[in-house]
């Protein structure tokens, strides 16, 4: 199914999550989760023929609410979650939930979201991963090394983890972790280490980067001033146990060694401005991703 017109993301479509669908392995799939007031929020599936260098788009329902971030199973292509904002009692509350991908998706519509004829399919609702005695969804992590069984959720200052049923339909907190402080803190972003044997969580509140113990829920390190302005991103190297990456609202990229977090071990500051979208608002690069086939140095890390 091709895609004969790029989608800008930004212009067509609001959206500020996306993630790649690692348990896809005979395609380079990633999941693209929209924002908008206009129309129902939706899952666009994104499709790259390398050999052909063509984009294909799929279109999936999300009736939930606005798509804030996305995560893939890394067990089961079919099951992903997100983090949505929806209105409750007269005030936006943002949620987590666990979907599944309708069995013949790859069938459906895929054209303009203006188009009267569209009729995508909705994505099947699991379970959801609320819990408001600890606030409010930002991110959900999936184990990246497991069986699609276990996933984080960080809500406000709280780090839930999640135990999921063999049919993902019912999830159970198995422990939680606590961000502990003066003022009221939130997590913004955070990532599981896929070494250790997954037993290691970095997570980012305003500037600083915190390390934890999965099997005490804990905290192992703490980087009080990783960045000048807000953490918005980590990542792992995923060939190099001990090295972590950071990106901010100062335009900055950070190599760190977590054994030794005094200093970061390099610095990138190629950016020197933020990008402006078509309403106004203006971000800096936000996102990090270390590639799966990186080399030993992480030369293919990825920031967008």
């Amino acid at each position: 199914m091709e895609d004969d017109a790029p989608v800008i993301y930004g212009l067509e479509f609001q959206a500020r999550a996306l993630t790649a669908q690692t348990a896809e392995t005979d395609a380079i799939r990633f999941l693209v989760g929209t924002q908008s007031l206009k129309f129902d929020n939706q899952i666009h599936i994104i499709d790259f023929d390398d050999e052909n260098n063509i984009i294909n788009k799929n279109v999936l329902l999300h009736q939930a609410g606005e798509i804030w971030h996305i995560g893939a199973s890394p067990a089961d292509k079919a099951v992903l979650t997100t983090c949505y904002n929806k209105t409750s009692d007269s005030r936006l509350v943002s949620c987590a939930a666990v979907w599944r991908m309708p069995s013949d998706w790859e069938t459906g519509s895929h054209e303009s979201p203006d188009d009267s004829a569209h009729n995508p399919q909705t994505l099947e609702l699991l379970c959801r991963l609320d819990d408001s005695a600890h606030g409010n969804a930002a991110c959900v992590l999936w184990e990246p090394m497991g069986d699609g069984k276990r996933v984080i959720s960080l809500a406000d200052n709280n780090a839930l983890l999640w135990d999921l049923q063999e049919s993902s339909t019912q999830a159970t907190v198995s422990s939680t972790a606590t961000l502990e402080g003066k003022g009221q803190l939130k997590f913004t972003a955070g990532k599981w280490s896929p070494h250790h044997n997954c037993s290691q969580l970095a997570t980012a509140n305003d500037t600083a980067i915190r390390g934890w113990d999965l099997r005490t829920m804990s905290q192992i390190y703490c980087i009080e001033n990783a960045h000048g302005q807000l953490v918005r991103d980590l990542d792992f190297n995923p060939n190099r146990q001990y090295y972590l990456a950071s990106c901010g609202d100062d335009c900055k990229v950070k190599f760190w060694d977590v054994r030794n977090v005094q200093e970061p071990i390099k610095t990138l500051e190629e950016h020197s401005h933020w990008w402006v979208d078509p309403e106004g608002f203006t971000f800096p690069h936000t996102k990090l991703q270390w590639s799966s086939h990186a080399d030993s140095s992480g030369s293919s890390l990825l920031r967008f």
